[in-house]
């Protein structure tokens, strides 16, 4: 299986990343993105570890690979999967948003489906040769699903210039070229490919632009323009835990007339297409467990930080404080039931691919853009000012100048000025630094703005058995069955 080095080595390929108006070269010497490389090697390293349980044979092949590429066919392989998702997002306290098996999964649930996908031009063959490249290569793949916010009152065909969001600029024998742009590539930086699609609703004028494709990010005309890198500007891994090791940047990318052979094309003019690849095929429920697998992870992960600041503050007694770690405790409870409750209710689809149950996934993620916040903000109550007095730097918790100081004054009863320092700083590079507003919006439209999430989980819930309920208890009872007085009123 794939190493760390190995993936590492695979990121010089000459792809243009683009911070600050310029190239940056090999990603994985660059500050902004060594640090994330670093840790998507370490996954690769967990993964290739037998003793991490990440590892099963391919009934394919006869080799071992990570079972996290491979789509459950079982319970037994559903529970298998979110074990070994578990290690990944534990090696990470769930902050790595667009880990390799996000896309990974969407990617597995495709290559059961080949029904989903068009006969022409091969591009069904397409999807399972692509599937079995991730597999035996181990490679992270990132997505770009979204058109850039141009307009959102009308759709690309209807927007000012040509090949605004990326589209088919000309059909070839050999494959197409397309031109445009497309977001938001989180992790595409330092992925191997990106998968570019469209998730958000065309129209049949669209045509142009309802198309699906991998692309390697070294191609030829492919640019990555990334937001602000976190990593480059921490002081040091003590004062920024967080930012200094799982900034993944956001990438928009520009298609400069990119060519992309036929064997990377799984959806081609075709707008109902897209929305089979996700929906028709698992793909969607599959991807989205891991990722509320992982938002589990990270919310058992502030609680963590809740509870003790808490306790290092000497409050965790107080009847308010444990209210609020109460709750804290009953919204990561939520999310994480409904992780186990989607593979309690899990089933086989027509294909064999066992689906998590999409009532209770839905059902919890429906409620993500206002559990994150909620969670974050009961930190925020606890931590008080005790985020904003601390040093500036760990310079001055170790300087002979100032370290008496930090001793005496910022010091908590059982615990060091060091240990208390430590804490709070990561406190606030969880909910206050720029890497901590990041997130903040991030949670809030991981699976789209909340009205589409809040769709989900709505058409997804047995409102038809609700509503029966509810119908039969009415039909129980009428005015007929009440006893009526000799001046035929009802009695109160």
């Amino acid at each position: 299986m794939r190493t760390g080095t190995n993936y590492l080595s695979a990121l010089d390929d000459g792809r243009h990343v683009i911070v600050d108006g310029v190239p940056v070269g090999n990603v994985a010497d660059h500050p902004a993105f060594a640090p994330i490389a670093r840790t998507i090697a370490d996954l690769f390293d967990l993964a290739a570890d037998p003793y991490n349980g990440m590892q099963v044979t391919d009934e394919a092949t006869g080799r071992v690979v990570n079972r996290l590429f491979l789509p459950p066919r079982s319970a037994a392989d559903l529970e298998a999967y979110r074990t070994a998702a578990q290690v990944w997002a534990d090696f990470t306290h769930g902050w790595v948003g667009r880990s390799p098996d996000h896309v990974g999964a969407f990617v597995s649930a495709f290559s059961l489906h080949p029904e989903a996908f068009s006969a022409e031009r091969g591009l069904r063959d397409n999807v399972a040769a692509f599937h079995r490249r991730v597999v035996d290569n181990d490679l992270y793949v990132s997505y770009a699903i979204i058109p850039p916010q141009v307009s959102r009152a009308t759709t690309a065909h209807a927007w000012e210039g040509e090949f605004i969001q990326v589209g088919v600029k000309q059909e070839r024998a050999d494959g197409i070229v397309v031109r445009g742009a497309q977001m938001l590539a989180t992790g595409g930086a330092v992925a191997d490919e990106i998968l570019v699609s469209c998730i958000k609703p065309l129209q049949d004028e669209d045509s142009d632009f309802a198309i699906s494709f991998t692309v390697p990010v070294g191609a030829t005309g492919l640019k990555l323009y990334c937001r602000r890198p976190y990593a480059p500007s921490v002081t040091s891994e003590f004062d920024y835990p967080l930012s200094s090791r799982y900034d993944e940047t956001d990438a928009l990318l520009v298609f400069d007339d990119v060519f992309i052979p036929w064997e990377n094309v799984f959806v081609y003019k075709d707008v109902p297409g897209l929305r089979k690849q996700f929906f028709d095929t698992g793909a969607h429920v599959l991807g989205n467990w891991q990722a509320q697998i992982r938002f589990a992870t990270k919310l058992k992960f502030l609680a963590g930080i809740a509870r003790k600041i808490a306790a290092v503050n000497g409050v965790d007694k107080f009847p308010g404080v444990v209210e609020k770690l109460g709750e804290l405790a009953g919204l990561v409870s939520i999310v994480e039931s409904g992780v186990l409750a989607a593979e309690h209710t899990a089933a086989p689809d027509e294909q064999g691919l066992w689906r998590p149950g999409a009532g209770s996934l839905y059902g919890a993620m429906g409620l993500q853009s206002e559990i994150h916040p909620r969670v974050i903000e009961i930190l925020r109550d606890l931590a008080g000012g005790g985020v904003l007095q601390v040093p500036s730097s760990v310079d001055e918790l170790i300087g002979e100048q100032t370290r008496d100081d930090m001793d005496r004054y910022v010091s908590s009863p059982n615990i060091s000025a060091v240990e208390r320092v430590k804490l709070f700083k990561l406190a606030w590079d969880a909910i206050g630094s720029e890497f901590a507003g990041r997130h903040q919006q991030y949670e809030l439209f991981y699976a789209g703005a909340p009205f589409v999430v809040k769709g989900y989980a709505f058409r997804n819930f047995d409102y038809t058995g609700s509503v029966h309920a509810v119908e039969r208890f009415l039909a129980s009872y009428s005015v007929s069955d009440l006893p009526v007085t000799e001046l035929g009123e009802v009695p109160a």
